[in-house]
């Protein structure tokens, strides 16, 4: 069973309303690049509201389940009082990571959006599809290149200019 939404598929409407919610995770992107990070962002949205955001915090607080998706859907979960992010829908920069997506079936989440695949780890269609996995017993639709390209921007700009620093002695 395939839940992929391929986004020639949506309507301009539709398509606006995903780009609307990506620039708002573009935005939390931007502020891990302020800080150093990997310029990654994510927000949740309910009922055409955004009940959680995150960035990319992995090296700023040492842990390596600060991922934008997962500060985001904690953040989320406190504002529903709920780990169960039902009728909500979770927009990422990158393709999610193996951890972000267990994380987004264990909540629940009926709909993900990313912008750009990520080929080291992505398993929302790149590497593999966990949010789509027929053996667990709830499923993601999953929708994928939702401005790809400024997406992908963030990453390769935030890359280019860290191998054009001196290295450290």
């Amino acid at each position: 069973m395939n839940l992929n939404i391929r986004l020639e598929e949506l309507s301009a409407e539709e398509r606006a309303i995903h780009e609307y919610w990506m620039t708002e995770a573009i935005g939390e992107a931007r502020k891990a690049e302020a800080l150093g990070e990997v310029p990654i962002g994510a927000v949740v949205v309910h009922k055409d509201h955004i009940i959680g955001r995150g960035y990319n915090l992995r090296e700023t607080t040492l842990d390596s389940t600060a991922h934008a998706e997962m500060v985001a859907i904690r953040e989320a979960s406190t504002a529903l009082g709920s780990w169960r992010l039902l009728d909500c829908r979770l927009y990422v920069t990158l393709e999610p990571c193996p951890m972000c997506a267990g994380a987004m079936v264990q909540a629940r989440v009926p709909l993900t959006v990313y912008g750009t695949p990520d080929p080291k780890a992505g398993c929302a269609g790149t590497l593999m599809n966990l949010l789509e996995e027929t053996r667990f017993n709830h499923r993601t639709e999953v929708i994928q290149g939702v401005l790809q390209e400024e997406c992908a921007e963030l990453l390769t700009s935030f890359f280019r200019k860290l191998r054009q620093r001196p290295a450290k002695l």
